[in-house]
């Protein structure tokens, strides 16, 4: 065998060696690179079956990260979301580690902005578990859940609400956010790029958001490891205005860099690290 084989089979047992994750985040970095990458390209570069390979790029596309073609992957659309059935079960165990780890960093008695997404949604049938609570919220999802507490005073901010998720949006959103100054600010995202841009598909949900970050004291992100990454049109900001990023899995190491240097809170509610919610003292934010 000559060296260059050698060195071809080496890296190929390294690349069947890893886990399903990194597989996939490496093949998200390989067609983002590339712009497509087909199926046979991918068995031998990892060194796995092309079932193997199948499996992953099924979920990839299930959670947006890639568009999967008969044959192969590209990229993925940066103006049209996962549909929000979809994305109601995807990584449910993750959203629930990510909203229970959340949900303990809110005393009670707290006030704060809910707004758009799954893991909010999570977060709020955690924080049911608190008292007295002052919620707004610009999502009829948030408002059903929390609204079992006799003890919470919950408001709903007024303008268009979409159908398919029961988000609110527009100017009368907004208007109503700008209202209030609240301790505390929970917002999710659809994706984030690598130099710390969030980023989502609506721009009149990016707006609310946007006010829901100028108008709370401290604002936590909840998202799952499958927003790192992922492409979306419309720029709500940076992850440097942040108190706190809760997620289930280390990001890569330029978005932990950026944090750090930022001092904003990286949280990993992984599987033996979850923090209980509930009326204990929460670690301090910034």
């Amino acid at each position: 065998m000559t060296a260059i084989a050698a060195e071809g089979a080496a890296a190929a047992a390294a690349a069947a060696r890893l886990s399903a994750f990194d597989r996939q985040a490496r093949i998200v970095e390989l067609v983002t690179r590339r712009g497509f990458v087909d199926i046979d390209t991918l068995v031998r570069h990892f060194g796995v079956t092309p079932q193997t390979i199948r499996r992953d790029l099924n979920q990839l596309g299930a959670e947006g990260r890639l568009a999967r073609y008969h044959g192969g992957a590209g990229l993925p659309s940066s103006v049209e979301n996962v549909d929000y059935a979809a994305r109601q079960v995807l990584h449910p165990a993750e959203k629930q580690r990510i909203a229970r780890r959340a949900a303990s960093l809110i005393p009670d008695r707290a006030s704060l902005f809910i707004n758009i997404g799954t893991t909010t949604e999570a977060v709020a049938s955690e924080l049911v578990r608190h008292q007295g609570l002052r919620v707004i919220t610009n999502n009829l999802n948030v408002a059903t859940i929390l609204s079992r507490r006799t003890d919470f005073e919950i408001i709903i901010a007024g303008g268009h609400v979409r159908n398919r998720d029961g988000g609110i949006v527009g100017e009368a959103t907004v208007d109503l956010i700008d209202q209030f100054r609240v301790d505390y600010g929970i917002i999710g995202i659809s994706g984030i790029d690598l130099d710390g841009t969030m980023l989502d598909y609506d721009y009149r949900e990016v707006r609310v958001a946007q006010a829901i970050v100028r108008n709370a004291r401290r604002v936590l992100l909840v998202a799952d490891h499958s927003k790192f990454g992922r492409e979306a049109m419309v720029r709500m900001g940076s992850l440097t205005q942040l108190a706190a990023v809760v997620t289930d899995r280390q990001p890569a190491e330029r978005i932990r860099t950026l944090l750090a240097q930022a001092g904003v809170q990286l949280l990993i509610a992984d599987e033996t690290g979850d923090a209980a919610s509930g009326s204990q003292a929460p670690p301090p934010l910034p």
